[in-house]
């Protein structure tokens, strides 16, 4: 199917992501836009359809079912490219089955001492300085310790995690071979990481998937089996998303807080609205502009829009979670707000399975720094802040503040 060329609708999202959803939801449900690489693809804005279509099994996210030349994603090499953003069932299931034991509520109730002492930490050495990059000092530092102590990542082979995942996030065309030299580093990274594990395994999440891929050639049903390529993709993805997610959520919170000043005073005067404030930030400045990709197995239509089987279908958690259809006065902060429901962390079998230690880590980091902070104040003016240059995932580069 053939579409003539016309004038991007989606111009502006880089700028003004908000103003840009929201003329589009008015507009129509769905547009056709040029995707982040470049070529057509159908975006998808309203609540309703989003959601609908973030669980309908007849979009898939196998990059195998893009119509020839309609996408051109990155290429990860295959030992990183077999995970669960690529996946349908069976094989998301058997994957989703092994990792979501790494989140058990349990499991995730017990890392909110060590995360609190990492956030205490971290503040610590900080307060005397009175001002600080609230995103290098805190926000990014508190979820990578948090996702390496998870894994068994050895304190000493933490590497730069933030320049990796802003190469493949947030490219700088200034630097286009950014992006493979952060995926060769990341490959060579795990695959010393893996060796190290299998040599000396310990009580991590890491070690635990060794174990099942190792072992299941001995007599373990189907359901337990991993690939090589699916274990070093697994660790890759636990890793990337642990951080990328939570780093950005932190700092876009604290950033909302820091410009609703009624909110922030209603927050300290009752840190008890702490959890329900979390689902607030996420639906309100989420990290995730755009949801990954999915390509129709049939031809569907979504909001009264034809779309072939193989095109490209984006849709936008953070536009749907401005629909005034489904949350009113929507882009208005409200902590006091019944924000269960929103898609910042999708819908349907590809619901963020880290979604509890994500609440968890944003919880614990506003409640240590609004404690410790009494005075804390943006140390910039907003307009001279920068966010990161993706049309796929919403963060601050910095938040300079003073405490």
């Amino acid at each position: 199917m053939s579409h003539p060329p016309q004038p991007d609708p989606a111009d502006g999202l880089m700028d003004d992501p908000y103003a840009t959803y929201a003329r589009l939801r008015d507009t129509a449900p769905v547009h056709r836009v040029a995707g982040p690489d470049g070529n057509p693809a159908w975006l998808v804005t309203r609540f309703d359809d989003v959601r609908a279509a973030l669980a309908d099994p007849r979009l898939s996210l196998d990059k195998s079912h893009a119509l020839p030349g309609s996408y051109r994603g990155f290429a990860l090499p295959p030992a990183l490219d077999a995970n669960l953003l690529n996946m349908d069932p069976p094989d998301h299931t058997r994957i989703r089955r092994l990792v979501a034991k790494a989140f058990t509520s349990r499991r995730v109730e017990s890392l909110r001492a060590p995360i609190r002492r990492v956030a205490d930490e971290l503040l610590d050495a900080v307060e005397s300085m009175g001002r600080a990059d609230l995103v290098a000092a805190y926000a990014a530092p508190l979820p990578i310790t948090v996702v390496c102590d998870l894994l068994g990542v050895p304190a000493g082979d933490r590497p730069d995690f933030r320049s990796w995942t802003d190469a493949l996030v947030a490219p700088d065309p200034a630097r286009p071979q950014a992006a493979k030299e952060a995926v060769v580093a990341m490959l060579g990274f795990f695959t010393q990481l893996l060796a190290q594990k299998r040599k000396a395994p310990a009580d991590d999440l890491l070690s635990d998937l060794i174990a099942v891929r190792d072992e299941s050639g001995t007599g373990q049903g189907e359901q337990d089996r991993l690939s090589e390529d699916e274990l070093m993709s697994l660790a890759f993805l636990i890793l990337f998303t642990g951080y990328e997610n939570t780093v950005q959520l932190i700092g876009n919170a604290v950033l909302a807080l820091l410009r609703h000043p009624d909110q922030l005073a209603a927050l300290r005067a009752d840190p008890s609205h702490i959890p329900a404030a979390v689902e607030e930030f996420f639906r309100y400045d989420g990290p995730a502009l755009l949801a990954i990709r999915r390509f129709p197995l049939e031809d569907v239509t979504i909001g009264g829009v034809a779309i072939q089987a193989g095109e490209t279908v984006l849709l936008s958690p953070s536009a749907a979670n401005r629909d005034p259809r489904r949350y009113p006065d929507a882009d208005r902060l409200d902590i006091t707000r019944d924000a269960t429901g929103h898609l910042a962390l999708g819908h349907g079998i590809h619901h963020c399975v880290a979604a509890p230690l994500a609440r968890l880590e944003t919880a614990t980091a506003l409640a240590a720094l609004l404690e410790r902070f009494p005075r804390l104040a943006l140390g910039v003016p907003p307009e001279e802040l920068r966010w990161r240059p993706s049309v796929r995932a919403r963060g601050l580069l910095a938040l300079p503040v003073t405490f």
